[in-house]
């Protein structure tokens, strides 16, 4: 008989249902995808519904129910932390506590209360430790048999970042740094005094950082002042923070505004306002102490492990930059990173401890070596002919349906050439926050208007934010300094030397849009300011369907990249159904969507 868990996310960020069958990863989603509010921290209904669905099965044949954390350790963490920083933190408390009290301490009569419109047998409900299921997330479906194992994020219950070693069907955590001492914290304090959103702006600050100035002074003295004032860093990568600065314990905000604006000379960055050099050089000296901290915790992993392989999960491993320099520093031979590293991740890891933990059961090896089982994350929804004909319906909307998807191919191909936006919708959605080319917009790289195009006129989002490249894997070499795949965009690299122009001497003095706008290689769309990319290799066995279009472009063009970004507007999850993307497509100024085998044109909506 088979076993089917339902792994859960919830009520923090980023909300997620995953099932496996034996040991398989069938459907994994987000709840956001669904109801359409981005990071939603609801209980995942409508995704778990999605799954149970994908998987053929009802609720009540479930083995078990697990959830990604495990609350009373968390509320021990809570109440400990008041405690600790009394006097202080009064109001905090008085917020907090009782929310706890009538709901959260009693997430198991919450989740049963949740389940039961999933259906009405009593399923065991199991819970696991929070960078216990990062780490599972990280190692069970990554394509190593054994592993070093490191979980950087926020906060769990009281783990910040582990260490721990994985071997076929076991993982063992051998090193833990705890709250309040953060390093996703800390890159989160400095998100909010930028002026972005903290557990979704991090990206936002990664993306500024690059027009930092490295030479400058301004960048060294804040740089100093971090390492000095704000967080004492070992030579294992542990840190302290220096609390007197930070308002995240036990406060409404993360900083503390005045000792902030003292330390650095400058205040909070309003949310909206202007972005100066100042914010510029400070995005980059944050930047770089967290690289430094994620090398030295790598390097401790290495010593502890003395394994050549090593899997990353936690929101800090979306930071695809200290990613990057991770590979330059060749630490480890191989890394893998999961591709839903933050929260969502969890609800996998979970259900994965409890079919290796709970169950016994042993990880197949057949994959070993060669592909993830992640499965190129596609694991979300698939919608058919007929689902794409009822949008069509719904919404009177002129199309043109293409018998022969090559012929579709050649088209969208020559249409993306013509410097044309393309909404590309295909296949299962992505699990994870990168769009992987079944979700995405696309463009051409070697236009030098498409990054402004894109951010204004289709993602209406800040002008600085770059954008990353859909290369052949064959061809990654020919691109970018990259000797190993990526096909989860999860890796900033190098342009290569050959493929990039010179600058004026006057060029770090220029302004931000001057910058932004001048043409830095002959891929100009997805280099980033610093000569860098975010690159997704794509590899014809994974998604044949995407694979096929660079190719075709490849093939009119010579060159075998696009431009790839998610498929929604700032502010919005990625869209999920064909009724997502057409209303979209209608919203932005894209030129045409491809939806399976039809295709849109704007100027005939």
């Amino acid at each position: 008989m088979s076993v089917f868990i339902l792994g859960i996310s919830a009520y923090y960020h980023d909300s997620a249902a995953v099932i496996l069958v034996d040991g398989e990863i069938i459907a994994a989603a987000q709840e956001e995808r669904f109801t359409r509010i981005k990071h939603d921290s609801s209980f995942p209904i409508m995704a778990s519904k999605y799954v149970l669905q994908e998987a053929g099965i009802e609720y009540d044949e479930l083995s078990a129910v697990v959830f990604y954390d495990k609350p009373f350790l968390k509320f021990e963490r809570l109440l400990e932390t008041y405690h600790a920083f009394a006097p202080f933190g009064l109001k905090s408390f008085l917020t907090a506590i009782p929310i706890w009290i009538k709901e959260k301490l009693f997430m198991k009569k919450m989740l049963r209360n949740e389940l039961k419109k999933l259906g009405s047998r009593k399923i065991p409900i199991l819970f696991s430790e929070h960078h216990l299921s990062h780490a599972a997330s990280a190692f069970f479906p990554s394509p190593f048999r054994e592993a070093a194992i490191l979980t950087i994020d926020g906060v769990g219950e009281w783990a910040t970042a582990t260490i721990g070693f994985g071997e076929n069907n076991k993982i063992n955590i051998q090193k833990e740094l705890h709250f309040p001492h953060s390093i996703g914290l800390l890159y989160s304090a400095f998100t909010y005094y930028t002026g972005f959103k903290v557990n979704s702006g991090e990206y936002k600050l990664m993306g500024l950082a690059p027009y930092g100035i490295n030479e400058s002074a301004q960048t060294k003295s804040y740089k100093d002042k971090i390492l000095t004032e704000l967080v004492e860093v070992r030579e294992d990568g542990s840190l302290l923070l220096n609390m007197k600065y930070f308002n995240f314990a036990t406060g409404l905000r993360m900083t503390k505004n005045k000792l902030w604006t003292k330390l650095f000379g400058i205040p909070p960055r309003p949310p909206g306002a202007e972005i100066t050099q100042t914010y510029m050089n400070m995005a980059l000296a944050i930047q770089q102490v967290t690289e430094e901290i994620v090398i030295k915790m790598v390097r401790t992993a290495k010593n502890l492990t003395g394994s050549k392989n090593l899997v990353m999960a936690g929101g800090v491993a979306l930071n695809s930059v200290a990613n990057g320099k991770l590979l330059q520093e060749e630490i480890f031979d191989n890394i893998w990173i999961q591709p839903a590293a933050g929260d969502a991740g969890g609800a996998l890891g979970a259900a994965y401890l409890a079919w290796h933990l709970w169950k016994g059961k042993k990880r197949s090896i057949n994959s070993f070596e060669q592909l993830d089982a992640m499965k190129g994350a596609y694991l979300g929804p698939e919608f058919n002919t007929k689902d794409i004909q009822k949008t069509i319906r719904s919404k009177q909307a002129k199309h043109q349906y293409f018998e022969d998807f090559d012929e579709l191919i050649r088209i969208t191909a020559s249409k993306i050439k013509e410097g044309n936006v393309i909404g590309w919708f295909q296949g299962r959605m992505e699990f994870g926050p990168r769009a992987l080319g079944n979700r995405s917009i696309l463009g051409d790289a070697r236009n030098p208007e498409m990054q402004k195009i894109l951010n204004l006129k289709i993602k209406y989002r800040e002008g600085f934010r770059p954008f990353a490249p859909s290369v052949l894997n064959e061809d990654t070499n020919q691109y970018f300094q990259l000797k190993c795949s990526s096909p989860y965009m999860l890796l900033v690299v190098p342009v290569k030397a050959e493929r990039l122009k010179d600058i004026p001497e006057n060029y770090q003095s220029l302004s931000l849009n001057e910058r932004l706008n001048y043409q830095r290689s002959d891929i100009p769309a997805v280099t980033h300011i610093d000569n860098s990319a975010r690159v997704q290799t794509v590899k014809k066995e994974v998604n044949p369907k995407f694979w096929q279009l660079i190719k075709e472009f490849k093939n009119q063009t010579g060159y075998g990249l696009l431009v790839n970004t998610s498929f929604n507007v700032r502010g919005e999850p990625i869209v999920c159904t064909p009724d997502d993307a057409y209303q979209c497509f209608l919203r932005t100024e894209m030129d045409y969507l491809v939806l399976g085998n039809f295709l849109f044109d704007k100027k005939e909506q």
